[in-house]
C-alpha cells in the first residue's frame, strides 16, 4: 500500500505563488509515476500536471507557463510549484500515483485546499 500527503496549501492573492508537496510512503515508489490533479466547487476533477513514463510533463492548457511539476526520488516527494495564480486556479489539489505503463492512477492523497483571492 502506498500513503500520499499533499502539502502547501492555502490562500494566496491573485499573481502570488504556492509550492505545493507530495509525500509518498509505504511500497518502494520508484515504479510510480506521479500526476496532480484539481476540483473546484461544482466541476469535475481534472488533470493539472503529470510525468510520462520517459519523465516528460505535461500540463493542461491553463496552467502552461504558471506551473512546474517536479519530484526528489530520494525524499519520495513530488512537487507542484505554481506562480501567476488566478482566482479560476481556486480548486483543491491532489497528487496521485500510477504504475509504469497503465492510465489508471491507484493512489491519492487526501486534497490540499488552494484559495486564490482577487
Amino acid at each position: 500500500q502506498v500513503q500520499l500527503v499533499e502539502s502547501g496549501g492555502g490562500l494566496v492573492q491573485a499573481g502570488g505563488s504556492l509550492r505545493l508537496s507530495c509525500a509518498a510512503s509505504g511500497r518502494t515508489v520508484s515504479s510510480y509515476v506521479m500526476g496532480w490533479f484539481r476540483q473546484a466547487p461544482g466541476k469535475e476533477r481534472e488533470l493539472v500536471a503529470r510525468f510520462t513514463d520517459g519523465g516528460i510533463t505535461i500540463y493542461t492548457t491553463a496552467v502552461k507557463g504558471r506551473v512546474t511539476i517536479s519530484r526528489d526520488n530520494a525524499k519520495n516527494t513530488g512537487y507542484l510549484q505554481m506562480t501567476s495564480l488566478k482566482p479560476e486556479d481556486t480548486a483543491v489539489y491532489y497528487c496521485a500515483l500510477r504504475q509504469v505503463g497503465t492510465a489508471r492512477y491507484d493512489y491519492w492523497g487526501q486534497g490540499t485546499q488552494v484559495t486564490v483571492s482577487s
